[in-house]
């Protein structure tokens, strides 16, 4: 190491060769950033959000920003280490945030290597040409103390988008097209949304690794609905921008998704699309950068990117627990997509859930099929599509059973059987047969999938604040205490996981009764200007 002290493993920071194929160093003068992840009095945070969350909803008040970084962000001590640690290695501290608890630094490849003990390559794959390293990440012994994580050494793709794609309505967007799925406005109105809400007063914010939107079509699709087009800013996160390709099948698809979803079921609420690169760096960044925007305040994120838990790193994924804790702590709900890929989540063997819905401070999103006739809900079951996909859900092998679901205690399929974090607690409509009408790059489709159920739950509690006056952050707990706010799911399976009455590992606690849940967080006092 360049500053000549004794180097020790960062732990949770292990690495294996990544798959595809290996073109060489990467090279030596490169310029590049990281993101050095702090500690904090995270056991003093750990306690204070699980008050939030068993504290009456009328007793919750979130912290400002800057209260959160005097209480709970990193120490100025901290951030003078790294500094000094950057300053020994000829690399460049670009900022530093006590409240996200995080220092950016710049350098070439050739002195972060030498600076944090790794070897840096270039491989590609189908997707991309990305760097990545192999083995521990190291950092001084008197450095070690305060950092939880270094982001961005590696940037290979941590997550995917939970959509699945159905049919082409029409290559246009005439009136005449014939609607073959529901648009979110019928959905909210099958799901008993809050009468006379709008989101007004509420901010939104969509994470996206990837893709884009036109405003020009944006307000083309919700003009063909009847719905005044809402405000939507694009905010560029670690060098994520927002770059439409005109190819509906990429990832265009979900950030159109997401936005039409969330602006065509609480129109007047003010939406903030975080486009981050798909890395661990940029995934975590997104979320903090949300978390702390203290220009749109959002109060709601919603997400709809993920992978099985097993597939991070222990060090990203205790940044985004960070990351979630603060969220709460700060009065932000986090929605989170369950997965596509029924109860495997995509991998080879057992039963596996996708993160970050199973972080037991993100509200996990399931998915089911719905049928209506007469404009009222006639059948709804769980999700599984031959060939089509199905909702994720299970147990996690990562988190321990939160206290909200204690009563339940949810156990693993796998043959350990062990309990632990129950996986999703909320559904929706996500099949792909009779999906949301979205338009995307010039076309009209069917869509389906849990990431159309995230922005869905996103714009139902941005109505639900709106009309009861105030944030509803951390939720969860009261979710559960209300189950009969809920439409039960009882028929279907994901795979390994079956529904049945009351809590299941294929849809949670079940669908919204929107008008019930709206209750069950606060009544329906006036709405209070901010």
């Amino acid at each position: 190491m360049a500053d000549g002290y004794t180097r020790v493993l960062l732990p949770g920071s292990f690495r294996r060769r990544p798959g595809g194929l290996w073109l060489g160093p990467a090279p030596q003068l490169q310029h590049i950033q990281v993101s050095v992840i702090l500690r904090g009095p995270d056991q003093e945070l750990h306690e204070y959000v699980q008050h939030l969350e068993t504290a009456a909803p009328a007793a919750r008040k979130p912290m400002t920003s800057g209260e959160f970084e005097e209480r709970f962000g990193a120490s100025p001590e901290a951030v003078d280490a790294v500094r000094r640690f950057a300053a020994n290695n000829g690399l460049a501290v670009i900022d530093a945030h006590r409240s996200k608890r995080t220092v950016e630094l710049s350098g070439t490849v050739r002195a972060m290597s030498r600076a944090f003990g790794v070897e840096l390559h270039l491989y590609r794959n189908r997707q991309r040409v990305f760097r990545g390293r192999v083995g521990p990440v190291l950092v001084p012994a008197w450095l070690a103390p305060h950092v939880q994580a270094v982001l961005g050494l590696d940037t290979r793709t941590v997550a995917r988008a939970h959509i699945r794609r159905g049919r082409v309505i029409d290559r246009g967007i005439e009136p005449a097209a014939a609607p073959q799925g529901f648009t979110p406005a019928d959905l909210a109105t099958l799901y008993d949304f809050p009468p006379n809400t709008d989101g007004k007063g509420e901010c939104i914010a969509i994470i996206e690794l990837g893709g884009g939107f036109r405003t020009s079509e944006l307000d083309q699709y919700f003009t063909r609905l009847g719905i005044t087009p809402p405000k939507v800013d694009a905010v560029s996160v670690a060098g994520g921008q927002n770059a439409p390709t005109g190819n509906p099948n990429s990832a265009d698809g979900e950030v159109m998704l997401d936005i039409e979803v969330v602006g065509s079921v609480a129109p007047a609420a003010k939406i903030a699309v975080y486009f981050a690169p798909n890395t661990d760096r940029g995934f975590v960044s997104a979320i903090l950068a949300a978390a702390h925007d203290t220009q749109r305040k959002p109060s709601i994120i919603s997400i709809s990117w993920g992978a099985a838990e097993e597939t991070w790193t222990a060090q990203a994924r205790q940044s985004m627990m960070q990351a979630f804790r603060a969220c709460a702590a700060l009065g932000v709900t986090v929605l989170a997509a369950a997965g596509d890929s029924g109860s495997s989540d995509g991998l080879a063997r057992l039963a596996h859930v996708d993160f970050p819905a199973s972080s037991p401070w993100v509200v996990g999103c399931g998915g089911t099929a719905l049928t209506a006739a007469g404009g009222s809900i006639s059948n709804e079951v769980v999700w599984n599509d031959p060939g089509d996909g199905a909702t994720g859900g299970g147990v996690s092998r990562i988190f321990a059973v939160p206290p909200y679901q204690a009563s339940i205690n949810p156990v693993s399929a796998n043959p350990a059987r062990r309990p632990g974090r129950g996986v999703p607690d909320v559904s929706g409509d996500a099949s792909p047969v009779t999906g949301y009408e979205i338009l995307v790059d010039g076309q009209l489709l069917v869509i389906g999938g849990t990431s159309a159920v995230a922005p869905l739950w996103s714009g139902l509690l941005a109505r639900i604040q709106q009309q009861i006056g105030k944030r509803v952050a951390p939720v969860l707990g009261t979710l559960y205490q209300h189950p009969s706010a809920f439409r039960d799911i009882t028929h279907g399976s994901n795979g390994a996981y079956a529904a049945r009455a009351g809590w299941d590992a294929c849809t949670g606690l079940g669908s919204p009764n929107g008008v019930a849940l709206a209750q069950a967080l606060g009544g329906s006092a006036a709405h209070e200007e901010a």
